[in-house]
């Protein structure tokens, strides 16, 4: 299992060879399976987890900050709410760069990209980000990150379109004295030997 959601891929299903030639001597190709993670799983690969672990770390600074100085809190000269909208944003932009970052081959990478880019800002808010002092209410957090979780496991990548089925027809044994199913002859110019049967001599 990776880490992000795979990309649907197809899995080879074997034919048996006895039971295509009980079927009149036809060899079926069979559809491919079509093998992608489901609802649940992907609504686990789409949170950004990585990127929310930070930010909780930098919000957890930021908070102490405003706790004890205020609304009017500062850091280096600059407001503390300033800093946490900033970290918003740069946490925003990191989650599908870090995507990018950690994508393996058979990753649909763009689709898990571009959920965890919405999701951010959502996880963030239901976490107590310092961005959202202001606005912060529990029970619209709860709500708004359930709607966006339910939401987000539909969202699916690109899959396959499933091989069609392809019959080969075998060619029919031949009984041993059927000679009508024999190619003919190479026919050609034949070598005549008696000259004389080609050219006829004129007599005495």
């Amino acid at each position: 299992m990776g880490r992000l959601v795979r990309i649907p891929r197809e899995a080879s299903r074997a034919v048996d060879p006895a039971s295509a030639g009980q079927r009149g001597g036809a060899a079926e190709v069979a559809a491919p399976i079509i093998i992608q993670d489901d609802y649940l799983m992907r609504l686990a690969k789409y949170v950004p987890a990585e990127v929310l672990a930070f930010s909780i770390l930098i919000n957890a600074i930021l908070d102490q900050a405003l706790r004890n100085g205020g609304q009017t809190a500062v850091m280096a000269g600059i407001p503390v709410t300033t800093i946490a909208v900033a970290a918003l944003v740069i946490g925003t932009l990191m989650a599908p760069f870090y995507v990018w970052y950690v994508h393996e081959k058979g990753d649909a990478w763009i689709t898990n990209a571009f959920v965890s880019f919405l999701a951010f800002p959502f996880w963030s808010y239901a976490l107590g980000a310092v961005a959202f002092t202001d606005y912060r209410d529990g029970n619209l957090a709860a709500i708004l990150l359930a709607s966006f979780s339910v939401i987000s496991g539909l969202i699916k990548p690109l899959s396959f379109e499933p091989a069609r089925v392809v019959e080969v027809k075998l060619p029919e044994p031949r009984e041993s004295g059927d000679t009508a199913a024999r190619p003919a002859a190479a026919t050609g110019p034949r070598l005549v030997s008696d000259v004389t049967a080609a050219i006829q001599m004129p007599g005495p």
